[in-house]
Parts: C-alpha cells; structure tokens; sequence
C-alpha cells in the first residue's frame, strides 16, 4: 500500500470510528427516558419481591469486628441468622463483643474465628470450621479490606497488603464456599466499592484491589449461576472509620488533614447496611449506595472528560492543602 492509500485508509477508519460513537450515544441519550422508567420500575418493584427468611440461616461474615462487616453481622442477627464472624487477631479487636452483641439481637448461635483472609490455609480453615459447627453455608459476606492511602513513590512492597487483603482475601473464601453454597443455593456477597469505578486520586492501589473485585466476581456469576447468586456492592463514602483521616493515614507516607466526609458527600453506615442486606434478601445482584454514584457511574462512562475534569478540579484547588506527601 503506497502511502497516501495509508492514510486515506487511516483517515476512513478513524472518520467511521468516530460516526459510530456518536450515532451510538446519540441513540443512547434518546432511549435514557427508558432506561430512567426501566430503573424505576425495577425499584418499584423490589418492594414487592419475596424476601429470603434469614431465620436458621447461616452466614459467614469476614472484617466483622468493626465498620461495616460489624453493622451487617447486626443486622443479619435480627432476621434471625446464625453467624460466623471472622477478624483478624489484634490487640483492639472487638470481635467477642461483636459476637455478643449479635446473640442479644436475635441470632441463635454465633461462631467467632481470628483468621487472616490473605492467608488461604486460614481462608479454607474459617470457611470449614463453619460448615461443621453450623452444617451448612447459606450467605458468604466478602468485606474485610483495608483503604490506607499510598502514593507511587513509596517503597513498593507497601502495595502488596492492599491486594492480599482487598482481592484474595474475598478470593480464597470464596473458592473453599462454592462447595457449600451449591448445596444451599446460596449467595456471595462481595463489598466491591465505587472507588473500583470511579478511580478517585490517590487511591491507585485501593482503586485496583476494588476494580479486580468487580471483573472477577462480574465474570464469576456466569460459572455459578442460577445456583449462587453473586451480589457485588458498590458504595461510596459510608461513614466508618475507613474514611477518617487518622484509619487511611495508619502507617503510610502521605497526610490527610481533613475526614473524607468533610470533603465528599457521605451516607451514614447503619442506613446503608440496611439497604444491602434487604437487597441481598431480594436478590438484588447488584447494589450501590448511595444511590447517586450511579449517576457518577454513567457520567464516567459515557462522559470521561467530565470526570476528570471533576477529579482534576477538586483536587488540585479545593483539596490542595487536604493531602499532601510527607
């Protein structure tokens, strides 16, 4: 091919590349008032669906001691559920308080483990242990994680807990549950985070744990179904103590001066936690809270020079003196 034939084949393929992607969103914004009636019509008609009675039902429960993992091991204790709850062994560890709290809400019997999730020996430990104290596994909850911040300059074996804990730490339980949860016709429930959508800045390695989540369990739910359903949560800024300046700081090089929720909008954890888990009840395979990070969800899609100018906007001026390297 001489050269001006090469780039008349090149300018005919981007010119068609670009046609294409217009005509496309451009039939994408006509059919949106559908898409806006076919969202409500789903969210109309979760409030009719039959819920899954919790009562004798076992679910296992992993970063339980505290924040989210807590508040869901609560609220699944006052539909009647038995529960595992799994922690790893600290100092501060609040697990047998957790534990017992759960009993006074209404579950029958609860099984407290320390286990470190990066570990698979103590994954499929924790996951066994269950099944024979209990005799089954309904509802598997993938929730511990970490959210500290790091930046790229920093010594590089630093990253590896965030991806040990965040992704193979909901992996390894997962992989020892399927037996299990086939049995039952169970679920997974996987706290995901919109950070694995969105890529807020200076979060890079929290953002990539949270985006592997999201590819491997969307891609899971196909090998599983219909016998497990797969929930993936994508939540925005809820307010626990992951979020606090002083939890995503812990160890790291780089300072926050404000609270997260001093900066983005923010939901409060109790609300939250009973959105999901009445979600999971319901089926729901997917669920984000609050529900405006949808939004921001199509925005980055369709729109991603609009969200980077939002990030780009409200970092470098808003939040100058919020974050800085140490």
């Amino acid at each position: 091919m001489d050269v001006p034939a090469m780039y008349e084949a090149y300018f005919n393929n981007k010119l068609t590349n670009a046609l294409v992607y217009y005509i496309l969103l451009l039939l994408l914004l006509l059919v949106s008032p559908f898409l806006f009636l076919w969202e409500l019509i789903n969210t109309v008609g979760s409030c009719f669906r039959c819920h899954e009675n919790m009562s004798g039902k076992v679910v296992l429960i992993t970063g339980a001691s505290s924040g989210l993992g807590e508040l869901m091991a609560y609220e699944y204790a006052k539909r009647g559920a038995y529960l595992a709850i799994v922690a790893i062994k600290e100092p501060e560890s609040r697990l047998k308080q957790v534990a017992d709290k759960a009993r006074e809400l209404g579950s029958p019997d609860v099984l407290s483990v320390f286990a470190d999730v990066s570990k698979v020996d103590e994954c499929r430990m924790f996951v066994d242990d269950t099944v024979k104290h209990f005799g089954q596994l309904d509802h598997l909850v993938c929730n511990a994680g970490i959210g500290p911040i790091y930046s790229i300059n920093h010594d590089v074996t630093k990253f590896v807990p965030v991806m040990d804990i965040n992704f193979w730490g909901s992996v390894y339980p997962t992989h020892f549950a399927i037996p299990h949860l086939m049995k039952t016709k169970g679920k997974i429930i996987v706290n995901a985070s919109s950070a694995g959508v969105l890529h807020p800045p200076k979060g890079g390695f929290y953002n990539a744990s949270k985006a592997a989540l999201i590819s491997f369990y969307e891609s899971l739910r196909f090998e599983v179904s219909p016998t497990i359903t797969i929930t993936i949560l994508t939540l925005g800024f809820i307010e626990t103590d992951i979020i606090t300046a002083k939890y995503a700081t812990k160890g790291v090089g780089v300072r926050l001066r404000k609270d997260f929720k001093d900066v983005f909008p923010t939901m409060e954890a109790e609300p939250c936690v009973k959105a999901v888990v009445e979600g999971v009840c319901k089926g729901a395979t997917s669920i984000t809270e609050p529900r405006f990070m949808k939004a921001l969800f199509l925005i980055k899609f369709l729109f991603p020079q609009l969200h980077s100018f939002y990030f780009k906007s409200l970092f470098p001026s808003k939040n100058r003196r919020l974050m800085r390297d140490e």
